[in-house]
């Protein structure tokens, strides 16, 4: 069970600290992680630190960050390991990005281990979609290659490439499951729907056109499905039990 948190679990707000899961998911996520069989995984574009800090996971919850690039799985120990030449990128990154933002009221810049992200939520449309131009057009000169991602009123650069796909198949394989339900908002959450394999569920979040197979209007929702599932689960726990007795 691989869901994304901002858009999926919580609501956007304009500050991303201030970002909370609806009522009623810790609890949804409680009983998916006493189900025998099911592991459960917060996979967000976040850096790790801010995950944590925001959906203040249980103990039994893998975390991805940074669109993968760092992991948290079963120990306390945050998994990432950047070379010279990519800290020299993200010092690039910084200078750059924090210019352009200095003179765009109503941006700001989120800083990532592995990179930075540029939040044009606060400004006008016109502004924003100017300092987005302005940041892709000098990077592209200056640090060529780097991976960019665009969200929700959000630019993201990365200095090493990774996808929520990549994050997705890094869990698949270190939890063994057969079976895989994914939940995500954003534009960066196809790159997860688009590895599902067959047998495997997609859950879109909102409007917009999604490679999943199934769609809710808003996070207020999310829970509700995840005790359909959690409810499933415990039957058909229940029904094996009865016919192995």
């Amino acid at each position: 069970m691989a869901l994304d948190f901002d858009g999926t679990l919580a609501p956007h707000v304009d500050r991303p600290e201030d970002a909370r899961a609806v009522d009623g998911t810790r609890g949804a996520v409680q009983r998916l992680l006493d189900l025998d069989g099911v592991r459960v995984a917060f996979v967000s574009g976040r850096a790790l630190v801010s995950l944590r800090y925001v959906s203040d996971p249980q103990d039994d919850v893998l975390l991805t960050g940074s669109h993968g690039i760092e992991v948290q799985l079963d120990t306390a120990d945050i998994q990432l390991d950047l070379v010279a030449a990519e800290l020299e990128q993200l010092e690039t990154l910084n200078r750059v990005l924090e210019g352009i933002s200095a003179s765009v009221e109503g941006t700001w810049i989120e800083r990532k281990p592995a990179g930075r992200a540029l939040h044009t939520r606060l400004a006008t449309p016109q502004a924003g979609q100017a300092a987005q131009k302005e940041a892709r057009d000098q990077l592209s000169v200056l640090i060529p290659g780097m991976t960019v991602r665009a969200g929700k009123d959000v630019l993201e650069f990365a200095v090493r490439g990774s996808t929520k796909g990549d994050a997705l198949e890094r869990l698949r394989e270190y939890t063994g499951a057969d079976r895989v339900f994914y939940a995500g908002d954003d534009l960066t959450d196809e790159d997860a729907f688009a590895v599902l394999h067959e047998g495997d569920l997609g859950l879109k979040i909102g409007a917009g056109p999604s490679l999943a197979g199934y769609r809710v209007r808003g996070p207020e929702e999310v829970p509700r499905v995840l005790g359909i599932i959690a409810d499933i689960r415990e039957a058909a726990a229940t029904a094996a039990e009865a016919r192995a007795n």
